[in-house]
């Protein structure tokens, strides 16, 4: 491993470099014409689908749903076991398969194994947010509620990783009983920092986090969003996460935030799944010197698959970016990873063009800005600039200089510095010139040095009256008033 990493660790480097090269195979199937009958629940009848097709779309939802197990920490017998017990699940995956692509199969084209991964994928992801450590149970008895009462050891949660799911819906519940399973689970998880046990002391690892300064509510309020987080163990999980966060250099006062934002880290193996999405981040571009500062930032990224990881990075160099600036970006704009390519990075992208600005300059000097909405954010603040007379070659022009234009509010920022413009002895074409002024604030620095300005009767541009140092203004006002006071 590198040293910037795990410098105790250097011998696992060649093995995580050759997990990264390996990749499964993709199986194809011969196309043919089919018909699916849609029922009047709207789930497809699996009777109609062609024999062989249906086996091969079984097999591939157990080899998914095998890899998805052995990411949460199970051992090949755990999970070998477990799929020996699923037929009735990989039935449900199917005909959730089925129902999330109906059109396709309603005009007879067969799905390739990237989406039978895609479609399934982010709904097992969903389970294992709600159903948490008791997933494997519902996979072996399904569609049966799990029936089994675990104690707080048999409740300690095997190695997580999470993909964040792609899909905002939440899943529909397998069986009738999952809410009040859940919420017993969540009541027993907060019992844990509720209430002190027998001995009268909170568990060593909650005393540990509040020692590192993690407010007790905060605790409790990630519990009822992660309730595993309860029983996570403070010498194999929790203890070891921090420590190797301080060893990167995140602040002490930095790790509540961290294990706030996403405590599933806390669940996710150090050797096997952080340590090696670490090195795979460093090859696409992170800078290992500001890993500090990237979890703070997004501590879900390395959460994040290595699929969805190279679907960004590939759109982001389909764009037009160099592999510098690919790099840049990841460290400076983590949360560009968790926006859709298709949903989201390619709609907005396309937008920019028709105003006529370089995508690629775009996403390098404000990446962020293709987290907005476009109907909710984008378009508001072109048609604020086109009702005021600019055109679209000027918006163009403006969002090209300023990419973070687009982040400022309309009614907060827009619209009254744009009325304090109106007061300013300026043309509008000023503001295509140097659209930063937005980005300054009006009280404290576009009044007061407007006043100065417009005080001593020397005539500045937009960009020196607001964009220089104090000294620096200082300067070039002294000058242009004894050049006044020269002529």
């Amino acid at each position: 491993m590198r040293a910037s990493i795990l410098p105790r660790s250097s011998e696992l480097f060649p093995l995580f470099r050759a997990a990264l090269s390996v990749t499964r195979t993709q199986v194809s199937f011969p196309q043919r014409v089919f018909f699916c009958r849609a029922k009047s629940d709207g789930s497809f009848s699996l009777r109609v689908v062609p024999p062989n097709l249906l086996a091969a779309e079984k097999e591939e939802a157990k080899a998914v749903l095998t890899l998805f197990l052995k990411k949460q920490g199970c051992s090949n017998a755990v999970a070998s076991r477990t799929i020996n017990k699923s037929d009735p699940f990989v039935d449900h995956l199917i005909s959730r398969l089925h129902s999330v692509h109906k059109s396709r199969y309603l005009v007879g084209r067969e799905l390739t194994t990237l989406e039978i991964r895609d479609a399934l994928n982010p709904y097992l992801d969903a389970l294992l947010e709600e159903y948490g450590d008791i997933l494997v149970e519902l996979v072996e008895n399904f569609p049966n509620s799990p029936v089994k009462e675990s104690s707080d050891e048999d409740l300690q949660p095997a190695t997580v990783k999470e993909t964040p799911a792609t899909v905002k819906e939440t899943p529909a519940a397998p069986f009738s009983s999952s809410n009040t399973t859940i919420n017993s689970k969540k009541l027993k998880a907060l019992a844990r920092v509720s209430d002190n046990s027998p001995a009268g002391k909170l568990p060593p690892h909650i005393v540990y986090l509040v020692d590192l300064g993690m407010e007790l509510e905060l605790i409790k309020e990630v519990i009822r969003k992660f309730p595993a987080f309860a029983y996570y163990s403070l010498e194999g999980k929790i203890r070891p996460l921090v420590e190797f966060l301080l060893d990167l250099g995140v602040p002490k006062s930095d790790i509540p935030t961290i294990l706030g934002k996403r405590p599933q880290l806390c669940g996710i193996s150090l050797s096997e799944n952080l340590i090696p999405t670490m090195v795979f981040l460093e090859d696409l571009g992170v800078d290992k010197k500001q890993w500090a500062k990237v979890i703070y930032r997004f501590p879900a990224l390395l959460t994040y698959s290595r699929q969805k990881l190279t679907t960004t990075v590939d759109f982001l160099y389909e764009m037009g970016l160099s592999a510098e600036n690919v790099g840049k970006i990841l460290t400076r704009c983590p949360t560009i990873i968790s926006y859709s390519v298709e949903d989201k990075l390619r709609p907005t992208a396309e937008y920019f063009c028709s105003l006529g600005v370089d995508v690629s300059v775009l996403l390098s000097r404000s990446p962020q800005t293709f987290g907005l909405s476009i109907e909710a954010n984008l378009k508001p603040v072109t048609e604020f600039f086109l009702e005021r007379g600019y055109s679209l070659a000027d918006v163009g022009t403006m969002i090209s200089r300023y990419g973070a234009l687009y982040t400022f509010s309309l009614a907060e920022n827009l619209m009254p510095k744009w009325e304090f413009f109106l007061t300013m002895t300026y043309p509008k074409s000023e503001l295509v010139k140097f659209p930063q002024y937005f980005g300054y604030s009006l009280e404290e620095r576009i009044k007061p040095r407007y006043a100065v300005v417009r005080e001593s009767g020397v005539r500045l541009l937009l960009n020196q009256v607001l964009s220089l140092s104090d000294t620096e203004f200082d300067k070039v006002l002294k000058r242009k008033l004894e050049k006044m006071l020269d002529n």
